[in-house]
C-alpha cells in the first residue's frame, strides 16, 4: 500500500524540482535565449583609440568605464577594446532609431548639435559574466553584461556575442576573449 504512495511522492518531488531549474532563470535570460535563436551577425570593430587602465576603471580617451579589480572577464573585455563607452552611446542611438515610432522625437534628435549627447554611456560600472545556458558552440561565447550608471540607481542588461574563429573546446576564456571580435549586442527589454 505505501508503494503507490512513495511513487506518487517521487513523481511530484522531481515535478518541482524539474519546475525550479526552469524558474532560475530570469525574464532577460528567457528573452536572450528567443532572441539568439533568430538574430543577425554584425562585426563590430574595437576601440582604436588610446586605452588607459587602472585597477577598477578603463577610460577610453575621455569616457570611463568602472569594474571590480577581481572581475578578470570584464577586464580583459574593455581593455582589449571589444566593449566601450563610445559602442554603447552608438548602439543605443541606433536602438532608440530602429525602434521609436515618434517621428516628432526623431526630428526632434536630428535638429539637434550632438544628437549623441542625449544617448552618452560613461562613468558606468561595468560587469560582465559568461552565460553557458545561450550555447555550446567553442567558436563563441556569450555574456551577459550590466551596465549600472553611477549617478542613479538604474541599470542595463546586455548580451553580447564575441566569436573566435580560431578557438576549441580547450581554448581558455583568457585566449578566447584575446583573439574574438565583438560580433552582436542584444539589450534586454525588462528591466
Amino acid at each position: 500500500m505505501k508503494s503507490p504512495y512513495i511513487l506518487l511522492l517521487c513523481i511530484l518531488f522531481s515535478a518541482g524540482l524539474s519546475a525550479q531549474i526552469k524558474d532560475k532563470l530570469s525574464m532577460k535570460d528567457q528573452q536572450a535565449i528567443e532572441h539568439f535563436k533568430n538574430y543577425k551577425k554584425k562585426n563590430y570593430k574595437r576601440f582604436d583609440g588610446n586605452i588607459v587602465a587602472t585597477d577598477t576603471e578603463v577610460q577610453f580617451i575621455n569616457k570611463t568605464f568602472y569594474y571590480e579589480k577581481s572581475d578578470a572577464i570584464t577586464e580583459l573585455i574593455l581593455k582589449e577594446g571589444l566593449v566601450f563607452p563610445q559602442l554603447l552611446t552608438d548602439f543605443q542611438m541606433q536602438k532608440f532609431m530602429d525602434e521609436s515610432t515618434d517621428k516628432t522625437q526623431k526630428r526632434f534628435l536630428k535638429l539637434q548639435k550632438d544628437p549623441r549627447a542625449g544617448f552618452d554611456v560613461n562613468n558606468v560600472s561595468i560587469k560582465v559574466s559568461e552565460v553557458s545556458f545561450l550555447g555550446s558552440d567553442p567558436k563563441i561565447k556569450r555574456f551577459k553584461m550590466i551596465s549600472k550608471d553611477r549617478r542613479i540607481s538604474a541599470s542595463l542588461t546586455y548580451f553580447i556575442e564575441l566569436t573566435n574563429k580560431e578557438a576549441t573546446e580547450k581554448t581558455s576564456v583568457e585566449n578566447f576573449i584575446k583573439s574574438a571580435k565583438l560580433t552582436h549586442i542584444y539589450q534586454a527589454e525588462i528591466d
